[in-house]
């Protein structure tokens, strides 16, 4: 099992989130509001006081067989070409417990 993060702008999540529900088996995400810097902009802002920039933090667990199709739906989707795009993270994943039956493993995602 993988944990995926990803850090997007605000403006492209419609877009992520319609591509990532034609990924067969992804069962869900959570969305956060987020702020933050990039090494790029901390070094461009060092002298100022300006504040971070805003931007959403999608997070979502899914087995390894589905790994690359979900990252490459969020690459496509949140991609402006522009510099902050953002940044796609994959861990792995020991465990998964679903509370409500105690199922356990990839079948809990």
């Amino acid at each position: 099992m993988k944990q995926i993060q990803a850090y997007i702008k605000k403006h492209k999540l419609n877009d992520v989130v319609r591509a990532l529900k034609r990924v067969p088996s992804i069962t869900g995400m959570s969305v956060i509001d987020r702020e933050g810097y990039g090494l790029g902009w901390a070094q461009e802002n060092i002298e100022s006081e300006q504040e971070m920039l805003t931007g959403i933090k999608l997070e979502l667990f899914c087995r390894d067989d589905v790994v690359e199709d979900a990252v490459t739906a969020i690459e496509l989707a949140a991609r402006t070409g522009l510099k902050g795009d953002g940044k796609i993270y994959i861990n792995s994943i020991e465990q998964a417990v679903r509370i409500s039956s105690g199922e356990r493993g990839e079948g809990a995602v």
